[in-house]
């Protein structure tokens, strides 16, 4: 049982309610390998998708599994709303819950909005994603994909390298992973690494050989260009060069490590064309799985006494 209306981050889970995320998307996983991939736990709710910034994998995502639990779908568009106009994201907000609204799938520049909304609202939010904050149902797919793969999660060795100071797949997993009892490596250039994030129980690495050696996971983050101010990198080729993960790369990890990127890629510069579509690459598997985690979670939301 979620012990909320809410899905706002991976910080407010207990570990047991994580885990019955898990164990909820591996029943809808099997769903979604039938012939007929609908069930009707929704039928009769109705989902909004609230998008402030670009998404193909979350926002689909999202559509396709309130749509797979029989719920309608409403994509809000934010540049054909009265937002245009002048009206407030408040007033948005109670709008779309007076048209009767169950879910409100919010995705915002500004840290915070998910929250802000769930203390307004008396139906469920979702975080998909709020500035550089947090992406939960991101973290929860990721975690899944991971226990499908290693039948486990506690003991492993998880190494992320990318943007950790503006990333919120990094944060989201930091949680999610420590909370689980996985080891955490944050691999970056130190002007991309957040001041005291060694306070969360992980370890710092500013070198990509040292930070993947023997790991049992590699998670390869974007870089995250359009929240950073000019300074942080001399150039992406530089990047590449000093963090890109490369089959050469690769071989310092354990041998049966997977390969793991939330998109989109840079290809050449977060991560070679021969990782990304190499045997250890479980990026494709992120984006199914994907499905039955957000599949999971308004069924489970659906389920919690408003």
């Amino acid at each position: 049982m979620i012990n909320s209306k809410d899905l706002l981050g991976i910080k407010e889970l207990a570990p047991e309610e994580i885990y019955h995320i898990l164990d909820t998307a591996a029943g809808f996983k099997d769903v979604l390998l039938r012939d007929i991939k609908k069930v009707p736990p929704l039928r009769g709710k109705t989902v909004v998708s609230l998008f402030f910034e670009p998404s193909t994998r979350t926002r689909t995502s999202f559509a396709l599994a309130s749509k797979r639990l029989s719920a309608d779908v409403v994509n809000f568009s934010v540049t054909t709303s009265s937002v245009v106009k002048g009206e407030t994201l408040k007033d948005t907000a109670l709008t779309i819950q007076s048209l009767g609204a169950d879910f409100v799938v919010i995705r915002h520049g500004s840290s915070g909005v998910p929250h802000l909304l769930g203390n307004l609202l008396n139906i469920s939010v979702i975080n998909a994603g709020d500035g550089a904050n947090e992406h939960p149902t991101q973290a929860l797919l990721d975690l899944f994909t991971i226990q499908s793969r290693k039948k486990k999660i506690k003991g492993l060795t998880v190494a992320i390298i990318g943007d950790i100071a503006h990333s919120r797949v990094a944060k989201s997993n930091i949680y999610a992973l420590t909370k689980l009892g996985a080891k955490v490596r944050v691999i970056c250039p130190p002007t991309l690494m957040p001041a005291g994030i060694e306070k969360l129980g992980i370890d710092v690495f500013h070198s990509i050989d040292e930070g993947i050696r023997k790991a049992d996971v590699i998670m390869a983050l974007r870089l995250q260009l359009e929240r950073q101010s000019k300074g942080f990198l001399p150039s992406l080729e530089e990047y590449f060069n000093l963090y890109g993960l490369t089959d050469e790369r690769l071989k310092l990890a354990k041998e049966d490590a997977i390969v793991m990127h939330p998109g989109p890629m840079n290809r050449g510069v977060e991560i070679e064309s021969a990782v990304a579509d190499g045997p250890q690459s479980v990026i494709l598997e992120q984006v199914t799985n994907g499905l039955a985690v957000r599949m999971a979670v308004l069924y489970l939301l659906s389920g919690v006494k408003k």
